[in-house]
């Protein structure tokens, strides 16, 4: 990344200079020609090391040295050019088929050219990062040439020439110089340059300008690993040829176009949103939209046309008579599409015959029970705006493999399953059938025809076998995009060169020292779960003599380690947090910073940044103020040991002393905060319990909440409410902050509906007050559990909190629904997530420690902050409850348990339960009940179901029952989950 930077310092004193125009559209949709006067240079090297003239003529600094030559002076040879060759791949080489060139065994050697770059960052920014960093791996040796600032290869665009064709154009004369100018430093072995593009019109002008230039499959073909790296390969080009040839019977309906789709959007006779499938219907989605209280509802395959799961779609709604109500079946695509042919897919009818039945089933069903007021408004999907397309992890399905396909070498085509299961299967072309059968495999989808019933995609490549843990832990971090590469090395250049070492400094006249308070003498301790090494956050207070209470929260200072724009910032930003398995962790910094050097450990000093208040007896905040510190933490306690030395009476000691006092004010601050609408929400937590020398686990426990668990939790709610109210004053526009929204009333129908009919509860949502109030009533003298249950389901119907930028909302639309807080951020976990530190940041420049840093002002570099972070909390959290999934499969292997568990959904065909102890939920199917499956008179209005026949039950909703719980591989995703049976049902 180094030559990419040093390569844009170009000399103004040039000899040539060009213009370069640029055409934007303004706000109000006025055009705009910019003109810039760019300086052609004749220094900028090709970074071989086979050319003297570059190695004599390449710029070079101060102190003389000129950025080391990338390009290897004998690079690899092929079939074709035995002599050696460097690549120069064209945007599509890139956008088609980046996997390829992240393959270790090939693509060494690769010239990128600038303006390949710039059209790959337009085009697709994550596939522009994943180049980044090929270009910053120094093992692959991938260059970057700046041919928009090189004299001989700079393009003018001609009159009529489109820019596609301008860029394809620079591309070929690059390569042609590239060529010429190698040739003039005569090695003895002369390397082919060698331009890669699937773009057919680009690969024939090449050809007929004497270039060597090649399609990605004949250069593939040509390597000694060609067979596998020819599966990477995606065949859209070469289905479009074919349908060119042979037009098809399309089986579903053609997208409108972009200008029709922006066109209805604005007029409102169209909606955009992001489109969701159901869990338990595939053959269901929804999208939300402004202009409808209720989500639309997208039913049947033709209404979903091709949509996927997070897609970015417009949606034309449907009219009133088509209008219906959710499905109340459980819908599977395994059993309605097992034994599907994939070669034999092209053409045939859109819906399978079992699918028409179960749509016409549900159908007969809506239109005998719906009413006007019950049915919700149906839409039909009209155009994909942005695709959510990512890599998929999966396994073959093996009743898609023909017998020849598991002996042969031959291309074969099957379906991969994956593991998600709102992700329709996916057609998979490839030539190792026999060795992927029983494998995790990971796969990226190219393509969804209209003549195609499913999606076609490449194989990126083999994870493992299925149920193995490493296989499975690596499957479950890229289903959730987490960044679990080891650290580059230029992010690990950035920690400090004592390591392990690094001490505070010993004198306070030390520049490290500057404007910290030295808070050393301070009673402070950490409270934290068991076995915490990156400690963030400690504590303390102290009787002041006025009778009221100095309390003070530390926070480890990771700004001063990370400093803005650097390598290891750069990476921290792209992580966004840390994300916790069961049985790893997966950091946002190097270990060096997260568990020693920043983390508050006992008996050390660090540095600290600390927030402090006097507090009335009241919990009343008198003042508050923030400042850099220098601390030494007293002792760090697990919540236990703390609640522990908290109930022990003879314990006396000035620190335990300190602690009650914390757990008296919290106390307070909560009750203030129930007290102002905040709510108390659940979902279900359990701890696996891990054999210490296999790291097996062994057994499930439900997490106890203690109430040192919430004297934690008050100080750090508050401490973010402080910070975030000091960075709004100081930055307006920029101030990072965490908003949760009010959810829309009609998120609540449903279970409001649930408790008046089962419970005869009211339950009103005009205000976080009203709902807490409302929650709080929900009890069943005879069953404790119900009331956590209820506020589980309540869980369910808000939304997801989000971080901001505040220029970018009213002041109003800062509110902290669940917290019933006015403003908030996250300022307490600057080791864990990437927003913590920016607030660091933000506040260090708002009490004047030091400048205000660009990155800390720019609002359009802060809005993609917060877009990456936002992803990234979420994708932490729901790999982190997989993890638990996948554990709790694996402690129940071999096992047989009887547990309680409570009915929480009905289904006309089945029902959910969530089993309290495991924290986990299972659908249990009527098929599961007897065989055959029992006849069942499904009441949707009373959430009932009973069944007769050789099996009689009646199961409602909120019931307590017993169910066997054993392990099961399941045969959709591949994954070792949970079987569930019916023991009991009072």
């Amino acid at each position: 990344m180094a030559s990419l930077k040093r390569s844009l310092e170009f000399d103004p004193f040039a000899s040539n200079i060009s213009s370069k125009v640029y055409v934007r559209s303004t706000k109000s949709g006025k055009v705009q020609k910019i003109v810039r006067e760019v300086y052609l240079r004749q220094d900028i090297p090709c970074s071989s090391k086979l050319c003297q003239a570059c190695l004599k003529t390449a710029p070079r600094d101060a102190a003389g040295r000129s950025t080391p030559f990338v390009l290897s002076d004998s690079p690899a040879g092929t079939k074709k050019f035995p002599q050696g060759h460097y690549l120069v791949p064209d945007t599509n080489a890139f956008l088609n088929a980046m996997d390829l060139f992240e393959q270790s065994s090939a693509f060494y050697d690769v010239v990128v050219l600038q303006v390949v770059l710039e059209e790959l960052r337009g085009r697709s920014l994550p596939l522009y990062n994943r180049l980044i960093s090929l270009i910053k791996s120094e093992e692959k040796r991938f260059y970057v040439f700046f041919n928009e600032f090189r004299l001989e290869t700079y393009v003018t665009r001609e009159e009529g020439e489109s820019i596609n064709d301008r860029n394809d154009r620079a591309v070929r004369k690059a390569v042609r110089w590239y060529a010429d100018h190698l040739a003039k430093s005569r090695p003895a072995k002369l390397p082919a340059l060698v331009m890669l593009s699937n773009d057919r019109q680009n690969l024939q002008k090449a050809r007929e300008e004497g270039l060597h230039a090649c399609s990605l499959a004949e250069y593939v073909g040509q390597l000694k690993d060609g067979d596998r790296l020819l599966d990477l390969i995606p065949e859209t080009q070469d289905r479009e040829v074919a349908r060119e040839k042979q037009p098809g019977q399309h089986l579903y309906p053609e997208y409108f176009t972009l200008s029709k789709l922006m066109t209805g959007v604005k007029s409102g006779l169209l909606h955009q949103g992001i489109f969701n499938v159901s869990p338990y219907n595939y053959l269901e989605g929804s999208i939300r939209v402004p202009a409808f209280p209720k989500a639309l509802l997208i039913l049947g395959r033709e209404n979903i046309n091709r949509a996927v799961d997070g897609d970015l779609v417009v949606v034309e709604v449907l009219p009133k008579d088509q209008w219906k109500e959710p499905s109340t079946r459980v819908i599977e695509e395994e059993t309605l599409t097992k034994n599907e042919n994939p070669d034999a897919e092209e053409g045939e009818d859109l819906i399978s015959e079992k699918e028409r039945k179960a749509l016409q089933d549900e159908v007969k069903r809506t239109h005998s029970k719906t009413s006007e007021a019950q049915a919700q408004p149906t839409a039909k999907v009209v155009g994909v705006v942005k695709r959510n397309w990512r890599q998929y992890v999966g396994h073959i399905d093996q009743s898609s493999v023909s017998q020849s396909a598991q002996q042969g070498r031959r291309q074969d085509t099957v379906f991969m399953i994956p593991m998600d299961k709102k992700i329709p299967k996916i057609r998979l072309r490839t030539r190792q059938v026999a060795e992927l059968l029983g494998k995790r495999i990971l796969v990226t989808i190219d393509a969804w025809d209209r003549d195609s019933r499913h999606p076609s995609g490449h194989l990126v490549r083999s994870l493992g076998e299925l149920e193995t843990k490493a296989a499975e832990t690596e499957a479950l971090l890229l289903e959730y995009d987490v960044q679990y590469r080891p650290f580059p090395k230029t992010v690990l250049d950035c920690l400090p060169k004592e390591g392990h070492d690094w001490k505070v400094p010993a004198s306070t006249d030390d520049p490290g020292w500057r404007d910290r308070e030295d808070l050393r003498g301070l009673l402070i301790c950490s409270i934290d779960p068991i076995g915490c090494q990156d400690i963030d956050d400690a504590l303390h207070s102290r009787p002041l003599p006025n009778g009221n209470f100095e309390v003070g929260v530390h926070i480890a200072d990771v700004s001063h380690f990370v400093k803005p724009s650097t390598a290891m910032d750069s990476e921290a930003s792209i992580r966004g947090t840390t994300v916790y398995l069961v049985d790893k962790r997966i950091d946002m910094l190097p270990m060096l910073l997260g568990t020693d050097l920043c983390s508050l450990k006992p008996y050390v000093e660090r540095y600290a940044f600390s927030v402090i208040w006097e507090l009335t007896p009241s919990a009343d905040i008198v003042n508050v103020r923030f400042t850099k510190s220098v601390i030494k933490s007293r002792e760090a306690f697990s919540y236990e040991q703390a609640q522990l030395r908290i109930d022990d009476a003879s314990q006396q000691d000035e620190l335990t002393t300190s602690i009650r006092a914390l757990l008296m004010l919290s106390k307070k601050l909560k009750q203030k905060r129930m007290d102002a609408g905040a709510l108390s929400l659940s979902s279900p937590e359990v701890k696996v319990q891990m054999e210490s020398e296999t790291s097996d686990p062994i057994d499930v426990k439900t997490k106890e909440l203690l109430d040192t668990n919430s004297l934690v939790e008050e100080f750090m709610l508050l401490a973010n409410v402080s910070v975030g109210r000091k960075i709004y004053e100081a930055f307006p526009q920029t101030a990072i902050l965490r908003r949760h929204a009010a959810p829309p009333k009609t998120n609540f129908d449903e279970l409001a509906d649930q408790l008046k009919v089962k419970r005869n509860i009211e339950i009103n949502v005009e205000s976080s007050r009203a709902l807490a109030d409302s929650l709080d009533a929900c009890v069943d003298p005879s069953e404790p559990f119900f009331n956590t249950l209820i506020r589980i389901m309540a869980t369910r119907c808000m939304m997801s909190a989000e971080y901001f930028c505040s220029g970018t909302q009213s002041y109003p639309e800062f509110r902290h629904y669940g917290l019933a807080s006015e403003i908030y951020t996250h300022f307490t976990s600057p080791i864990r997530r990437y927003a913590d530190l920016m607030a660091h940041r933000q506040l260090a420049a708002a009490i004047e420690y030091e400048a205000v840093d660009p990155s800390v002002r720019s609002r359009g570099r802060l809005e993609s902050v917060c877009r990456n972070i936002n992803v990234r909390h979420r994708n932490a959290q729901l790999a982190g409850r997989a993890s638990i999934a996948y554990y709790v499969g694996q402690a129940l292997r071999g096992r047989v348990a009887e547990e309680e568990a409570f009915v929480i959904k009905i289904f006309s065909n089945g029902f959910v339960v969530l089993v309290p102890r495991f924290g986990i939920e299972g659908l249990i199917r009527l098929r599961d009940l007897a065989d055959p499956e029992p006849a069942a008179e499904f009441d949707a209005e009373r959430y009932a179901l009973a069944t007769s026949g050789s099996r009689e039950v009646r199961v409602e909703l909120f019931q307590k029952v017993v169910v066997r719980i054993t392990d099961q591989k399941e045969e959709k995703t591949g994954k070792r989950g949970v079987k569930m049976e019916l023991v009991k049902a009072d």
